[in-house]
Order: structure tokens, then sequence, then C-alpha cells
């Protein structure tokens, strides 16, 4: 399931494909421990029609685009259905399924539609927070030190952990107020890579939502569960 991060807690927290796609284009901001509707009697969020809960708009018209879901594609697969999105990037992803339990990663660089190179692999025992990292670690690595490029992730909490969070952690002794730090060994591994490539910015994008690229890392990151690739 697609993941974000609250804004109050800063941990990661999952919702429902049924959810997003009942509300496209609603970005989900707390855990169900933070949310302001728990504060609410039961039936309070919006009903009407192209809105999502606390009664914001969804998008233009309360339309849903793109995939809305992961569909588990091969690589051929993706390169005939989809064809928005940037042309031009490193995309990455990760996922397991279930999770905890059998994962993989991927991550594809992209030159005007050209693909450059791209890489995946997978692992018996994990969780999709790791598969997300593992993947960004392993294309910062596939970089070189000169590069310039964005790199996607649809992973907020990779996001806002690297380019957000992890510094100030350092400075603290890798430690936070709000208990103990997971995947600390990732998170100092891809630091150090970012760091190390100060001219590959990394950017969050929406999973899911028909970008080519993101779907065909997508792909990379499931192929474990295939015969074909």
């Amino acid at each position: 399931m697609p993941q974000f991060v609250c804004q109050v807690c800063e941990e990661a927290f999952t919702v429902p494909e049924a959810a997003l796609e009942k509300y496209p284009g609603w970005e989900p901001k707390y855990c169900r421990k933070h949310s302001p509707n728990n504060k609410k009697k039961s039936g309070s969020v919006s009903a009407k029609k192209g809105r999502g809960p606390g009664g914001k708009k969804a998008g233009p018209g309360g339309k849903k685009s793109g995939a809305s879901k992961e569909e588990n594609l091969t690589r051929a697969e993706v390169l005939a259905k989809y064809s928005e999105g940037p042309g031009t990037g490193v995309f990455t992803d990760g996922s397991s399924h279930p999770n905890p339990g059998p994962g993989g990663w991927g991550f594809v660089w992209v030159l005007d539609g050209e693909i450059q190179l791209e890489g995946h692999g997978a692992s018996e025992d994990t969780t999709n927070n790791r598969m997300e990292f593992t993947a960004l670690i392993e294309a910062y690595q596939a970089l070189p030190e000169d590069a310039s490029v964005t790199v996607f992730t649809d992973s907020q909490l990779c996001c806002k952990t690297i380019t957000e969070w992890a510094p100030g952690w350092e400075k603290n002794g890798w430690k936070r107020k709000r208990g103990a730090l997971k995947n600390l060994d990732l998170v100092k591994k891809l630091l150090a890579l970012y760091r190390a490539h100060p001219d590959c910015q990394l950017e969050w994008m929406r999973a899911h939502a028909g970008s080519l690229w993101n779907e065909y890392a997508d792909s990379l990151a499931t192929a474990w569960r295939r015969s074909v690739v």
C-alpha cells in the first residue's frame, strides 16, 4: 500500500488503495492516532462526491487518474501501457508482500525517455521501508559522483528522512525524542551517498499516479514475484 508520513509523529503509515481511489488527489498527512477525525464524531467526514476526509476537494472534477494501485506488470507491459510523467531522472521503488515478508527493490535511470541503467533485487525477509531505502542506496551507488539528475522516490518517509530529519538526528548522536530510530543502518548509508552526490537531489513522487518510470521502477521492485521481469 502507498506510504505517507505523519506530520505529528513523523512515522510512516499506509492507507488502503480503496480509500485513495475514493478520494482521488487526497494526500494523507496524519496517521490514524493523530488524525483530527479521531476527535470528531463518526460520520463527520464529508460525503460529497470528489471530496476527501475533512471535506477537502480531491481533485479537478473529483476524477481519478493513473494506475491508482500496484498492478504487478512486467517491464514490457508497463512500457506499453504508460507514457506520462517526467522523461528524465532516476526512479526508485521498493516493496514487500506481505509487510513484513519477502520483498524487492528496483531503480531505473532515464535520460530523455531512454534507459541508461537499471537494477533490481530481492530479500526473503524484509519490510516496505527497508526496500524503499535499499532502492535509493542502490541507485545512488550506481550514479557517478559528478552526475546531475533528480532522484525520485514514492516514499515520503525516505525523502523526508534524508532531506529533513537525518541531519538533525546525526547532530544529536543519532537519537530523537520520539523513540528509537528504525532502519538506522540504511539511513546512515543513504545519507552519506546523498551528500556524495550534491547535484542529485531527492524528490518525492506520488505512487501509482500513472507516471511511466515510477510504474517501471515498481515493476522492477516486484520482479521477484513473477517469472518474467
